[in-house]
């Protein structure tokens, strides 16, 4: 993956993400859209994955088969919401490795501030996909990948279900080696912060918390 920003225009994502974004649409409905949309958007940011052979045995006979290669891929959960899309993703991908940063958005200032970090070893080894709905402003986005790049990590995806398009200049500045996947490029950012038009708190409406 080399481009900066790919946005997955499928039918079935587009459709689903309207659903999200409907304010009448339940907290139970919402989770689940979340992690259908996940699971599409894990399609597409995996696609370019290092490839290798495996000899195996067919009901018919022997064959060199493809098989992904080198260290079982992390998935990093940028807390709270990005468990939401984390669990449609381990569902397609239920070996990988799993970590959390966690960052909560000072409501002053705007600026990310830390609170909890654990990730997978190695992440030196490993494609490493950081998660999180919502690409805003994006300095907690690229807060969490500075981590991961101290961390070791290498081959860092970011992948998102909404970007702003001030969020993804901010990650292009920090971090231009890091392609973002997003179902949907939003017009901007209100004066709090919040993607709009958008879908409101992600998470809020995720974990039915208002």
């Amino acid at each position: 993956m080399h481009e900066h920003l790919t946005v997955v225009t499928h039918p079935l994502v587009q459709h689903k993400l309207t659903l999200m974004r409907d304010k009448d649409t339940s907290t139970k409905s919402f989770r689940q859209l979340l992690r259908e949309i996940s699971q599409l958007l894990a399609y597409e940011i995996t696609r370019e994955m290092e490839m290798t052979t495996r000899r195996i045995e067919t009901p018919l006979r022997e064959m060199d088969a493809p098989v992904i290669d080198g260290k079982k891929l992390a998935l990093i959960s940028i807390l709270r919401a990005g468990n939401g899309l984390l669990d449609g993703v381990l569902e397609l991908i239920p070996a990988a490795r799993v970590g959390f940063v966690g960052l909560y958005r000072d409501e002053k200032t705007l600026q990310p501030v830390q609170y909890y970090y654990k990730v997978p070893s190695e992440l030196e080894n490993r494609l490493t996909i950081a998660l999180d709905p919502m690409l805003a402003t994006g300095n907690s986005s690229a807060a969490a990948i500075d981590l991961l790049k101290k961390s070791g990590a290498k081959n860092i995806r970011f992948m998102c279900l909404l970007a702003a398009p001030e969020g993804i200049a901010r990650m292009r500045q920090a971090h231009p080696d890091v392609p973002i996947v997003t179902a949907a490029v939003d017009e901007r950012l209100n004066e709090h912060g919040y993607i709009v038009p958008g879908l409101g708190d992600a998470g809020d409406r995720m974990f039915g918390t208002k």
